[in-house]
């Protein structure tokens, strides 16, 4: 059997994969490569440093500096994509003929460079990349940024267009497959590849309710804001709060609730050991987009789960959490949840249901049929 190769173009080094896109990259290269593939890996490097771990793990990696100067914002097409064209990278990818699979629109711009018309080239789509720069506009409050992510939204629903010129765009989530299937013909759907190949749940109950995520992110910071001041501001239950570099004033905020603990910075065990010892993971957003991997993570380490009709967006994972959407719903959902224990069965039905739609391995083969 001739051997097969593969070039993946990543939009950031991704590893360590501890943020929802990178997670996505990383393990679809790990199981790649488990199943013989020689994955040829471009990283395009901007703020995280390289890694062994790479190396170790693919046929060859190779990286670019991205070039974030702010000469690309006044250009037509996306900033998010200027930034990531590279001569070099083009060198390395026309000493052969392999396929190539682009992470992201980010990493697009070889659909428009005529010297790899004729070439397989496929698009993992992240997000409606559009839809996410417009919420991020509109949650934004810096006038510069906020005139950034409409002005970037609107580039980006312009260069859409482009992804026509792809053999395959390969859709995260089952919205986007929607949304993309209705403008393009080649569009398939394989669901986020993740780092979890059992469910370690406990059984019987916590005593706290944990939010986490990045909280630099306007969306999260923003999410807990609205959990302590709508959902928390007079409910006998402890709300912890997990993340990374809180802002001043959600720092200043959350001290205001007795019932709300702020845990800045954990580390990945402290942050394991949260997950699975609440009694609910609450996962809310205000954004429609993407995959949230940490809906996963917890879902396959943590009991009850709660979350909003946007935090699902299409993920097929709404039989496995309670969703409420407003506020007056939340406080009775988690009332209501405290007074049941997890139990052996909610495990199972876990398990058979993440097993249909998130198994790596069986997404994996889907993915080599596709390519190749």
């Amino acid at each position: 059997m001739s051997e097969k190769h593969l070039h993946i173009i990543s939009f950031d080094i991704p590893w360590p994969a501890n943020y929802g896109g990178v997670i996505d990259v990383f393990y679809k290269a790990k199981e790649l490569s488990e199943k013989g593939v020689k994955v040829h890996l471009h990283c395009f490097e901007y703020g995280r440093s390289y890694n062994g771990k790479l190396k170790s793990l693919f046929y060859k990696v190779h990286y670019y500096k991205r070039d974030i100067s702010k000469k690309h914002l006044f250009k037509s097409i996306p900033y998010i994509v200027s930034t990531r064209v590279s001569e070099e990278l083009a060198t390395n990818l026309l000493q052969d003929n392999y396929p190539v699979l682009m992470e992201g629109i980010h990493t697009s711009a070889l659909l428009n460079d005529p010297r790899f018309t004729g070439r397989k080239r496929l698009v993992r789509t992240h997000n409606i990349e559009h839809d996410y720069y417009q919420n991020l506009g509109k949650a934004e409050t810096d006038l510069f940024k906020k005139y950034y992510f409409f002005n970037e939204a609107a580039k980006l629903k312009r260069y859409e267009h482009t992804l026509d010129k792809a053999d395959a765009l390969i859709a995260i989530s089952k919205n986007d497959y929607n949304y993309f299937s209705s403008k393009f013909d080649k569009v398939e759907f394989i669901p986020a590849f993740h780092p979890h190949s059992a469910i370690h749940c406990k059984e019987g109950k916590g005593d706290y309710v944990l939010y986490h995520g990045n909280l630099s992110v306007s969306e999260n910071y923003n999410a807990v804001k609205y959990l302590a001041t709508k959902v928390f501001n007079n409910l006998p239950y402890t709300l912890k709060v997990a993340g990374l570099n809180p802002p001043k004033h959600l720092v200043q905020l959350i001290n205001n609730y007795p019932n709300i603990e702020l845990i800045e910075n954990p580390d990945d065990q402290t942050l394991e050991q949260l997950i699975s010892d609440a009694h609910i993971n609450v996962a809310v957003t205000a954004q429609a987009t993407g995959l949230k991997l940490k809906l996963l993570n917890t879902l396959y380490n943590g009991r009850f789960c709660l979350v909003n009709d946007k935090m699902l967006s299409g993920s097929k994972l709404d039989k496995l959490t309670i969703i409420a959407n407003e506020a007056v719903e939340m406080k009775h959902a988690i009332k209501n949840l405290f007074s049941k224990t997890f139990t052996s069965a909610d495990i199972e039905e876990r398990k058979h249901l993440l097993g249909i739609i998130y198994n790596n391995g069986d997404n994996v083969q889907k993915l080599i049929e596709l390519i190749f």
